[in-house]
């Protein structure tokens, strides 16, 4: 809903996470984002979760039974080749994602795969090929993308309510302890690929790809980038400056501004909440999110792909593999700035 003073936005075109038609949803990986998945889909759609697999047993068996999952399997192979599995949820570690993706798809099965898709934009060129050619659904988890919230952000950057876009900002920092994996050079740790993507996603919702990137950064330790600032520059020349951090916590706020006004988000940016959108002339509206919070949100992502899954469709207008890939593109370009290596 959305309170103003004189200015009105757009409503959002966003249906409730409970009208999707219910598929049966395999988790491919039982650790703590999958729970939150898990939490969601049982308390906020109507979705099945019909099987997990985990290579540890107990783990496996814990996760199930914490969320009423009837089959459990001891391999990746068993879960994909199920025929009680319409599509299948990765939530393993990011340097498994084109792996697992990749077997999904070659099992027959449609994917959501937590973000980032891939660790580059080579392997995320690679899984929308495949599924493309197997007349398959992949999408990426950037759960940001489906919320009411960004619905709105989109349409009042659409309708040009801001004007021309000068300036783009974003911060997202989390202060972890360095026995977090995030501090695991093995598992592409380090902050860009876990918090900076959000910063990049949003950068490029108000901006689109960026024609230059420029960034400095600051090692965790000898082995690991601990924080990242950059600015992105965009065709009409103008400039995102974000910053990424797991050293230490930051406002986690993001802004869009333009010739006419501004965007501004309160709380957390990419995550359901409140935004102001305020013009130069005076006028301003407020608007007031609907949505519980986190992890009632990652329900909208289930959502979606059920929709589009049951339609037919092989990817999500809200969130396309062309857009997950751009992110990738950019994020492959600073780490190409900063010296940043990942495990092939």
């Amino acid at each position: 809903m959305t309170s103003t003073t004189e200015l009105l936005l757009p409503p959002s075109r966003v249906a409730p996470p409970t009208d999707a038609p219910a598929l049966r949803w395999g988790i491919l990986g039982p650790g703590w984002i999958a729970a939150r998945f898990a939490e969601a889909l049982r308390n906020h759609t109507s979705q099945n979760i019909s099987a997990v697999a985990s290579r540890n047993a107990q783990r496996g068996a814990t996760f199930a039974a914490d969320w009423g999952i009837p089959s459990v399997y001891g391999n990746y192979d068993e879960l994909v080749s199920s025929s009680e599995v319409d599509v299948v949820y990765i939530a393993t570690p990011h340097t498994s994602h084109f792996e697992h993706a990749t077997l999904a798809l070659e099992a027959g099965k449609h994917v959501v795969v937590e973000k980032p898709l891939a660790l580059d934009a080579r392997q995320a060129h690679s899984i929308a090929e495949i599924a493309r050619s197997k007349s398959l659904f992949a999408m990426e988890a950037m759960w940001s993308a489906f919320l009411p919230k960004f619905d709105v952000m989109d349409q009042v950057l659409s309708q040009g309510m801001l004007g021309e876009i000068g300036t783009v900002l974003a911060d997202h920092g989390e202060h972890f302890e360095t026995d977090h994996r995030i501090y695991d050079p093995a598992l592409a740790g380090g902050p860009l690929l876990d918090l900076g993507t959000y910063a990049v996603y949003f950068a490029q919702m108000a901006l689109g790809p960026p024609t230059t990137v420029t960034a400095v950064g600051q090692q965790a330790n000898s082995e690991l980038n601990g924080q990242i600032s950059a600015i992105l520059t965009s065709p009409t020349g103008a400039h995102a400056v974000l910053n990424t951090t797991i050293l230490v916590d930051t406002p986690n706020l993001a802004a869009v501004c333009g010739s006419s006004g501004m965007l501004s988000t309160e709380g957390v940016f990419y995550r359901p909440g409140n935004f102001t959108v305020s013009l130069r002339d005076g006028r301003s509206a407020r608007f007031v999110d609907d949505v519980s919070g986190y992890p009632a949100g990652l329900a909208y992502e289930a959502a979606e792909a059920a929709r589009r899954i049951t339609n037919g469709e092989l990817e999500s207008p809200c969130h396309t593999m062309s857009d997950t890939i751009s992110t990738l593109d950019t994020l492959d370009e600073l780490r190409r700035v900063l010296g940043i290596d990942f495990p092939s």
